[in-house]
Parts: structure tokens; sequence; C-alpha cells
């Protein structure tokens, strides 16, 4: 059901060599430009019209409008199960709780009496929040996306999720009641790269029907051919990640409880057959017994034959046998998970020392599914080993921080032959001009 990785024994290699070692699923997003590169065209030359033909081609679908009805959006969230309705509201309390304590204040620097640089932090115009629609519902990734944008002072934030056949071409009902509890009430019933191509060049409009704007950033998951989209309009739009599948590491002892460890791994496995679930341990009876739970809950789970069983057995899903602790820390860290848990007798000591991680969750009673939902924290987080040098969906992630320099003639004049020289140096003599001039052409003696 799950291969086993021994790295047991020998000196661990370091750096690409041990990455090298380690499960990954394949997710070639070069070869999938090729395939969105038509389609992010034609959307560009052809606007509403292209987005609809494609979501008929890919959805099953064909609608005669992009943007959803305000009153749909009401009607989801009036009929909206109550118990859903109430977990909704807690996870977006929580989010809020956590993302409005992200904001950054202008701070101002006096670099000399009369001289400051001031960072001031912008939120970007205008967002588009991509929320997948394929085989599961997310009404909680638009949570995710939009509230540490809201929390940021974004003043445009508009949602694109798949129409889905069952429900007359609209985005799932649920979906559609999230944006409502949120107050979003621009939503699109577009899906994969022709979605983040119209948020990129913008429709026309529809009749009666307002088009969509251009938006300044693209933000959220989605398959393969999202994130190639995103890769391919990268400039023209700015992007969150290229995210690729979903993946869990447990970094576990033998302290660890074998039905929680099982249960966190096929939590995972239940997104998607590529997504990955790794388990790195010293403990070789955690790992037997973690194996029996794993056939055992199978057994009686929900989405087996189509989900849980590939990813399970794929090449991007192992338990990682090594030597101690201090290994499999260097494990982990090479791996970069998206999501990490430490499962040890020192949890919180050791997933302090972590350095690798979209998220990193302490202890029995922290898993993944908590951050899923209703933690306060983000779930949209890199994957693909990329937490080496990118964090998290953040209020900072909708934000510029803009220097602002303030000289006065005194400031400028006592480091101006320092300007001069440094122009001088690197060939660039109007740069020294430019300085020059404002001083008659005579650069000001040092004091």
């Amino acid at each position: 059901m799950i291969s086993r990785i021994d790295l047991r024994g020998e000196a661990l290699p370091e750096g690409s060599a041990l990455r090298d070692l380690l499960p990954r699923a394949e997710f070639d997003v070069e070869a999938a430009l090729e395939t969105v590169r038509p389609i992010c065209e034609d959307v560009r030359h052809h606007g509403a019209a292209a987005v609809i033909r494609y979501g008929e081609r890919f959805d099953g679908v064909r609608v005669t409008g992009l943007r959803v009805p305000a009153g749909e959006i009401a009607r989801a969230l009036d009929e909206l199960d109550p118990a859903v309705r109430a977990a909704l509201e807690e996870s977006i309390r929580r989010a809020r709780l956590v993302h409005r304590e992200q904001r950054r204040t202008t701070h101002t620097t006096q670099v000399v009496p009369g001289g400051t640089v001031t960072e001031k932090w912008i939120p970007v115009d205008r967002v588009g929040l991509y929320v997948p629609g394929g085989r599961a519902v997310y009404p909680s990734s638009v949570v995710m996306n939009v509230v540490p944008a809201q929390e940021a002072g974004v003043r445009g934030v508009a949602v694109s999720s798949p129409p889905q056949k069952e429900f007359g071409g609209l985005p799932h009902p649920t979906i559609l009641a999230a944006c409502a509890l949120l107050g979003v009430d621009e939503v699109y019933a577009a899906g994969g790269a022709q979605a983040v191509a119209m948020f990129a060049y913008g429709t026309e409009d529809l009749g009666d029907e307002p088009g969509c704007a251009p938006v300044d950033l693209v933000t959220g998951p989605g398959n393969i051919y999202v994130a190639a989209a995103k890769r391919l309009l990268k400039g023209r739009i700015g992007i969150d990640a290229e995210a690729g599948p979903t993946e869990i590491a447990v970094l576990a002892d033998a302290t660890a409880d074998p039905v929680h460890v099982a249960a966190d791994l096929i939590s995972q496995a239940e997104h998607d057959p590529m997504a990955a679930s790794v388990l790195v341990t010293d403990s070789e009876e955690l790992a037997a017994a973690v194996e029996a739970e794993l056939a055992a809950q199978v057994a009686v789970a929900k989405h087996v034959e189509d989900r849980i069983a590939p990813a399970l057995a794929g090449r991007q899903s192992a338990i990682v046998l090594v030597s101690d602790l201090e290994d499999g820390l260097a494990v982990v860290d090479a791996y970069g998970a998206e999501h990490l848990e430490v499962q040890t007798a020192d949890a919180a000591a050791l997933a302090d020392r972590v350095r690798n991680a979209g998220a990193i969750f302490v202890g029995p009673w922290a898993p993944v599914s908590l951050g899923d939902y209703c933690a306060g924290s983000n779930h949209v987080l890199p994957t693909g080993g990329c937490a080496c040098h990118s964090s998290g969906l953040s209020v900072q992630s909708f934000l510029r921080g803009v220097h602002i320099v303030d000289y006065t003639r005194d400031a400028l004049a006592e480091v101006a032959h320092h300007v001069v020289t440094l122009a001088e140096a690197e060939d660039l003599p109007a740069h020294g001009a430019a300085i020059k001039a404002r001083f008659g052409w005579k650069v000001p003696e040092s004091k």
C-alpha cells in the first residue's frame, strides 16, 4: 500500500543528493505550458466567449454568462446547512484573528538629520482569487484567500470557481455561500487556465452583465493547468505560487500513536491521486504499526479507488526510516513539506528547529485537518519543496512595500561626494551630474 525508504546505517548525504532520495510527485508545469498557451491567447483575443467555450469543453456545461447573479449568491447562503454555516463562520473568525495581526505599519527611519526613508505598505488594488472545483468542494479555500486580502485592505476582490453541471453552470453553492459570508459579491463561473487568463486580460460586458476587469494579482491553488497559466502570465499579473500536488510529512518517534499517524496520512491522500503522504521515523515498530493501521483504515474509507489508494501507492508517498531524530530533522528539512506534523516526545522543541516547511503542526492534538479549516492559520502553502524559499499565503502576499525618500538640501550635500564617486566608479557619469546640477555643478566638500 505504501513503500519504504531505508536511510539508516550510513551518514546522510546533503543538499540535492538527499532530496533526490526522497519521494516526490512528478509535476511538469513546463510541459503543461504548451497546452495552456493557446487557451490564454484565445481568452486574450476573444474574452468572455472563449471562457464560456472552454467551460463547456472542460467542465461539461455551457453557461450564458460568467458573473454569478447576486441573487444566486444570497440564495446559496439562505439554503446553506446551518451546521456548515456555523463552521464557516468560526473558520472566518479565527482566520481574521490571525491575519489581522499580520498587518504591517508605516515606519520611518531617520538616516541622518534631514534625511529619512519611510517604508509604506500599500495593498494591491485588485485581486483574482481562484477556488478549485474538481474532485472536491473547497469553501475553506474561499476563506483562506479572501480573509488575508480583506485584512490587507485590497479594494477589489473577485472570486472564480469552475461551473458545475449539476448546479446549472454555477459554482458549487457552498462556494457561493462562503463568498456571501465574506461579503464578496463579484464571483465568476470559470475554472482552469481560462479563469486565470480572464483575470489577467479581463473580459468585455455580456449584454447587461458587466465584464471582468483585469486584476493585479492572482492567488489560490489549482491543478497543473492553473499552475501553468499562472507561470505563463506571471509579469502581466502577480501570482502567489505555482501550487503542485498537496503533501504531508509526519516526523514521528516511538511515542506517536499509529492510529493518529495513519489517519493523517490518509487525510492528505484523500485530496488527489497525486497527493503525497510521507512518514519519517526512527522507529521500525511505529512504521509497522502505521502500515497495519493504513490497511485497516483505508478499508473503511471513502474515495479509496480514485484517490487514496493510488496516492499512498504512488512514488510520491513512502515511509522513510532514519537512524535517529537528528537524521529525521535533516530529512524533513530537505523535503520541505507543505504540511509538516511533528509527533515526538519533545515535539515543540524539535518543531522549533525545523527550517523548511509551509506550516508546522506540533504534537498529537494539532493535525493538518485543523489547519485546513479552523486553526486560524492559512492553508494555501508552498508545495514541491518550495518551502525552502517561499511562504504560505498571508496579508503580506497582498501588500507592496514602497520606500519614500525625503532629504533636505543639507542632507544631500553631506553625502553628495559619495554618490558622485560611486556613479563614476560604475561609469554612469550622468548619475553624478544629476547631483552636481543641484549644487551649481560643484560637489560640496565633505563636512
